[in-house]
């Protein structure tokens, strides 16, 4: 007697269900809270990394007695090139590191988790380009703290929004633009204790990495086949013709007698009438 398979069971030699398209919906990775979940959790732990370092940085600095100062950036001065990678890390009070804190933790992890393809390359190009531009063109006195960084990322999600056009990227575009609009009048020159150039820098360092991953979309950011296409271009019959309403009165009498003569020439092919006008009796 052949054994029997409970309803739904799968034979251990049969590969009818892992080819069936029901079992790439059911385990999709997409489709999948686990996955989410783990996205979610690796999108947030360089965020972490990076918080935890500037914040460890800023109390040996205070405990120390150290000048935050000797890590800025100096414009064109070669000894104030070491503050292109250092000059983020360090603040000089603890206001300053508050207000950068929470930005940087959350644009950074909103990058990351919507823009995992180029999120660390757009990081580090931000970063650099950022304190590089403010070391060629900036006011020639010691630039420090993330806040060109963070400018650089809510210019990267806003623009993404422009240049990518997908519905999350227009989404995100806008939640920035609400929570963040205030912060585009730092870029304001002549700012008395705010370095604006570095805000403006990495705006536009923001920018230009948005406009340089544009082309780098995410998966769900990419147009996914229609099923239903080739039913709806396939010509539909209608009861009356679709421009019937554009035509004049005297256009569609033209084209009725032209038909009505094409009818008639077909019915004389085929059935030729006995006489001509020419007939005599």
């Amino acid at each position: 007697m052949p054994r029997r398979h409970p309803p739904g069971a799968v034979h251990p030699n049969s590969n009818i269900f892992l080819s069936h398209p029901l079992h790439t919906i059911i385990d999709s990775e997409s489709d999948s809270l686990e996955i989410t979940q783990r996205h979610f959790y690796d999108s947030l732990r360089f965020p972490v990394l990076a918080l935890a370092t500037i914040w460890l940085v800023h109390l040996y600095l205070t405990f120390s007695g150290t000048d935050p100062g000797w890590y800025g950036i100096m414009p064109r001065r070669v000894w104030g090139l070491r503050g292109v990678f250092t000059a983020p890390l360090v603040h000089g009070s603890w206001e300053h590191l508050l207000s950068n804190s929470l930005p940087l933790f959350v644009l950074t992890a909103l990058t990351l988790y919507f823009y995992r393809k180029v999120a660390m390359r757009a990081f580090w190009m931000i970063y650099l380009l950022t304190g590089l531009s403010v070391w060629l063109l900036a006011r020639p006195v010691l630039h420090i703290g993330a806040s060109g960084v963070v400018y650089g990322l809510v210019a990267f999600i806003f623009w993404n929004g422009i240049f990518r056009r997908s519905l999350r990227s227009i989404i995100l575009a806008l939640i920035v633009m609400v929570f963040y609009s205030g912060m585009f009048l730092g870029v304001l020159p002549d700012q008395e204790g705010i370095s604006w150039e570095s805000h403006l820098l990495g705006s536009l360092a923001g920018i230009f990495a948005s406009f340089w991953f544009k082309e780098a979309l995410e998966d769900d950011e990419l147009e996914k086949p229609d099923p239903f296409a080739d039913e709806r271009d396939q010509e539909q019959a209608f009861f009356l013709p679709r421009d019937i309403f554009d035509k004049t009165k005297a256009q569609r009498a033209r084209e009725e007698e032209e038909e009505r003569l094409r009818r008639q020439q077909q019915n004389d092919t085929f059935f030729p009438p006995f006489w001509n006008q020419d007939s005599t009796w």
